[in-house]
């Protein structure tokens, strides 16, 4: 199910697939929820489909958008059909992929799902607590930030079953960590705690379970509270420092600074 917005799709082609999301659009606040707890928010390319969907709907006036699940575990990773013969009913096997001519197509679709929530007109959030497994933990890393509890579990699956992370994880997470953390937090698969996972940059913070759903609020409130145009204009500066140089960058804030100023002077930008 995804409510309580009409907009996004035809909500009946998703609960057949076994998809079920909540959306909840609240003036410049927007917050998608998995409503899977029962399979502890196992994920499938139908669920990827929706996200990608909810993104391309999202109305303009949204700012800030919060990613949260039900139950005790955030997301235990993709539906563990998917690694069997048969595959998840009504998609197709993984393994076919490897010989079909739209392979690249295809994962690249699934990608969507998780790449909208970085956007340069909005910031999002993931509220993560028990376990964050594969696909779970990339959809964490999608958001620009994280809060987890307490009793968070972070792991990378992939390699041990003899595939990769492709859901577009492995750049946010380089960023956040470094490469040598990155390839160790990988290849081995171990579980990433929440201490663990404030001190090397990959949450932002860890609060009590029972204290999750307000500390994502609040960190959403501040955000909320900054200039829209003001709060963007840093997010790109920050997103495009990677590449450039220390005087490359240096000059984009110049340029950034500039045109805030004319937009505060009521000048054309």
């Amino acid at each position: 199910m995804v409510s309580p917005s009409n907009a996004v799709h035809d909500n009946a082609d998703w609960e057949a697939a076994g998809v079920r999301l909540a959306l909840a659009e609240d003036g410049a606040l927007a917050t998608v929820t998995l409503c899977r707890p029962e399979r502890r928010n196992a994920q499938s390319p139908a669920m990827w489909r929706a996200l990608a969907a909810i993104g391309r709907a999202l109305p303009g006036t949204v700012r800030v958008v919060l990613l949260r699940a039900e139950g005790v575990s955030f997301s235990a990773g993709l539906d563990r059909a998917a690694f069997t013969p048969a595959g998840i009913p009504g998609e197709r096997p993984l393994i076919e992929l490897a010989t079909a001519d739209d392979g690249d197509q295809v994962i690249a679709g699934y990608q969507e799902g998780f790449t909208w929530w970085r956007r340069p007109d909005l910031v999002s959030i993931a509220a993560v607590q028990g376990h964050a497994v594969g696909a779970g933990f990339q959809l964490a890393l999608a958001c620009d930030l994280r809060v987890c509890t307490e009793d968070v579990q972070f792991a990378m699956r992939e390699t041990a079953l003899g595939l990769v992370p492709d859901l577009a994880g492995t750049k946010p997470l380089l960023d956040l960590v470094g490469p040598a953390r990155a390839l160790e937090i990988c290849g081995t698969g171990r579980w990433v705690g929440a201490e663990e996972s404030v001190r090397i940059g990959l949450a932002n913070l860890a609060v009590p379970a029972a204290e999750l759903d307000d500390a994502a609020a609040d960190l959403a409130a501040a955000l909320l509270a900054a200039p829209r145009d003001a709060l963007v204009e840093t997010k790109a500066l920050l997103q495009g420092a990677g590449p450039r140089s220390y005087d490359e960058q240096r000059a984009a804030e110049r340029a950034a600074q500039l045109r805030r100023l004319r937009d505060l002077s009521g000048l054309p930008v």
